[in-house]
């Protein structure tokens, strides 16, 4: 059972020009939809859309190669970056 028609429990309230209304109401009864069921499902859309965009990283094959081999190879610390892991452990602490 897909989100829009589960069993309806939660709420949102907003408010909006009367031409914003409109335009819900018309898109709406285009679809043959309420204008509830309307929103509710172009905001899912628009929500799935959104969480994917910022979930997911796509990358070529070579970019994909790069980042892989980031991944595998182990990773070589230098005297700075030692120097920097020791002056954080003593520069913070934790709770």
């Amino acid at each position: 059972m897909s989100v829009a028609t589960d069993t309806k429990q939660e709420r949102i309230n907003l408010r909006l020009k009367h031409s914003a209304k409109r335009a819900l109401e018309r898109a709406a009864s285009f679809e043959g939809k309420t204008v509830s069921n309307f929103i509710l499902t172009s905001a899912l859309a628009h929500a799935e859309k959104t969480i994917h965009e910022h979930e997911v990283m796509s990358l070529n094959s070579r970019d994909s190669e790069v980042f892989f081999n980031a991944l595998v190879k182990p990773i070589r610390f230098n005297k700075k970056l030692v120097a920097a892991f020791e002056e954080h452990d003593q520069r913070v602490t934790s709770k």
